[in-house]
């Protein structure tokens, strides 16, 4: 703009300029709200000191006072607070959350997959199951699993036994290495036939020599034919180790030694091993256009390094048997049937529009792709695989991520089946021991919020490195 129409512009005082105005609109909208929410939290805390009811949250470091039947950390009546429970459901809502994610993405892509399959019983019976389980209500499907599955067990003295179950016998050890050495053997070998040159014969020879040990470890590691079979008529016998009954799944519980680090160590650094050759091999066919056996050296480095350490950690890993003593079990661990209800109510009803969302991806691919594919020479699961489920992805991950969000919110209906999460344990009975009913719900409202925004975090980035990078 020239200086001559810099001075013909008339002069506007500051409070008329647009971006000004906007400023105070926006403080004056800000002082009023700010105004009705300090009114609004004085004039609650007024009537909640009147009433006698609570209004800051010294609730959380008093004794709870009450049992919770399952916790993945230490918790007892006497001893713990209000907000060790407060833990102990968030960590309950979270295991279940998490397992039923699993299952129902499972599940879903399965069943997505089979409504577009070219046998007509396969996909007609996908589509009786999605139009089943996604119009029947979520709870009447909850209480269906509890009170019409799980329940009509036989009590825990006529506990369903796991018969002939060998390797859960007092000489557990040498029968479990033998089985990892011989599957690993098995997997390398037939995971040779992918691989080109001398690395053939070395993956051969290793599998080959992992067998061999497994068959030794078998024979003279204390877990022969003679041993296993005179163990079986125990365990056929009643002594199996896994109990199934109207209280929950019963079987053996890991008893781990200090020296137990060395196998978690080792797993850990065999996973990162493994990652970091996928990635060097990667750039190496990128580069020089060689591939390289990623899926043997994982193979080797998952099952070897962990194995080396728990030979080197002096088998720091036992198993102690459930027994039945009176009228339940001792010892053991329980898989409680509220939380096997939850998670096949939530997994089975969120897999239903998982599998929707999965052949609405599928189906959204170019026809094109699907015939390049087969002009290759692909097969129809390695079309899949390779060619339309990767770009059907970027379809399918925002309304997944909704389905996950969904799921973890409905999880809160474990109330009304007795599974200890976090609406029931904190929302439920810390609330109507404490009457703190404000800071508790805010305090649930926050979580759940927390939750759903991690997920949509997490959600978010797998989706860009997903998403398809134009030129």
């Amino acid at each position: 703009m020239s200086q001559v129409q810099m001075r013909d512009r008339p002069h506007v005082p500051w409070w008329n300029e647009p971006k000004n105005r906007g400023y105070v609109y926006q403080g004056l909208l800000f002082i009023v709200l700010a105004f009705f929410a300090y009114e609004a939290v004085t004039n609650a805390s007024n009537n909640m000191r009147a009433r006698g009811i609570p209004t800051d949250f010294s609730f959380w470091n008093k004794t709870a006072g009450f049992d919770v039947n399952l916790t993945l950390i230490e918790y007892s009546a006497a001893a713990s607070t209000y907000g060790q429970a407060f833990w102990v459901g968030l960590l309950n809502t979270l295991l279940v959350a998490v397992v039923s994610i699993v299952f129902a993405t499972i599940v879903g892509f399965a069943i997505g997959i089979a409504r577009l399959s070219n046998n007509w019983i396969v996909a007609k019976l996908a589509t009786v199951y999605v139009e089943t389980l996604r119009n029947i209500p979520l709870l009447l499907q909850l209480l269906f699993w509890y009170n019409a599955v799980l329940k009509p067990l036989p009590n825990p003295r006529d506990a369903l036994a796991v018969p002939k179950i060998t390797f859960l016998v007092p000489e557990f050890a040498p029968t479990v290495i033998c089985l990892a050495l011989g599957l690993g053997g098995w997997l390398i070998t037939r995971r040779a036939r992918l691989i080109e040159g001398v690395a053939v014969i070395i993956a051969n020879a290793f599998g080959s020599l992992l067998m061999l040990a497994a068959l030794g470890v078998w024979l003279f590691g204390g877990s022969g034919v003679a041993s296993v079979l005179g163990q079986g008529v125990v365990a056929f016998g009643g002594k199996a180790g896994i109990y199934l009954h109207n209280r929950g799944l019963i079987f053996p519980e890991v008893h781990l030694t200090d020296s137990a680090w060395m196998m978690g160590a080792a797993l850990l650094a065999a996973i990162a091993g493994a990652i970091a050759f996928r990635v060097w091999a990667r750039r190496v066919q990128r580069s020089t256009g060689e591939q390289q056996p990623v899926g043997l050296v994982a193979t080797i480095l998952i099952i070897g390094l962990p194995l080396l350490a728990y030979f080197a950690a002096g088998a720091p890993a036992s198993f102690a048997l459930p027994e039945l003593r009176g009228f339940n079990f001792v010892g053991g661990t329980r898989i409680l049937p509220e939380f096997a209800a939850l998670m096949f109510g939530l997994a089975l009803y969120t897999a239903s529009f998982i599998a929707e969302i999965v052949r609405g991806g599928i189906l959204s691919v170019s026809k094109g792709q699907t015939e390049a594919a087969n002009a290759l020479g692909l097969t129809r699961a390695q079309g899949l695989k390779l060619v339309v489920v990767p770009q059907a992805m970027r379809v399918i991950i925002p309304p997944l991520t909704n389905q996950y969000l969904n799921l973890t919110k409905n999880s809160s209906l474990a109330v009304f089946i007795g599974y200890p999460d976090l609406v029931q344990v904190f929302a439920g009975t810390v609330l109507n021991q404490t009457g703190a009913a404000v800071q508790v719900i805010a305090i649930t409202m926050a979580v759940y919020l927390v939750i759903s925004l991690v997920t949509s975090f997490v959600m978010d980035i797998y989706n860009k490195r997903m998403s398809l990078v134009e030129r």
